[in-house]
């Protein structure tokens, strides 16, 4: 089962269905409407970090779900779930036209960036997370379903 953490996002059930359409069994569960206790309850296999609409520290259990989770259940997070996985490593969160590669926390490494360099994707360099700052579940995202699949299978 993969858990899906909706950060009260409008993008948080295209998630959903994607990762339907591609064999998952889902839950998702609003940002203030779960405890850790209650996911370390559930078991899930992968936790998903749903977009939002503010930023991590305004997320909810997000981050916190990061810290306790991350270093044993694979997670992906999505858009202010990756912001997420940035606070939640040390990360300072600040409205900026790109990321300083400089300042990005030791514990993550690039994993995607545009042909202009802005840092699109990081990764956590011993734990299975993952981060990606645009939308997969998106339809003008082309090989969005699969950047998914990809991240069921991998994990």
């Amino acid at each position: 089962m993969i858990l899906l953490i909706d950060n009260y996002d409008s993008f948080t059930y295209n998630l959903f269905h994607y990762l339907g359409e591609i064999g998952a069994e889902v839950q998702v569960y609003r940002n203030d409407k779960i405890t850790l206790e209650k996911i370390a309850a559930l078991k899930p296999e992968k936790i998903v970090i749903s977009p939002g609409p503010c930023t991590p520290k305004e997320a909810g259990i997000s981050c916190d779900v990061i810290r306790r989770f991350g270093d044993k259940t694979p997670i992906l997070g999505v858009c202010l779930g990756h912001q997420c996985i940035g606070a939640a490593f040390g990360g300072e969160i600040v409205r900026a036209p790109t990321i300083d590669p400089g300042r990005l926390p030791p514990e993550l490494s690039i994993s995607a960036h545009t042909a202009e360099n802005v840092i699109m994707g990081v990764r956590h360099r011993s734990y299975p997370i993952e981060g990606v700052q645009f939308h997969p579940e998106s339809i003008l995202t082309e090989e969005g379903k699969r950047l998914l699949k990809n991240f069921l299978d991998y994990y």
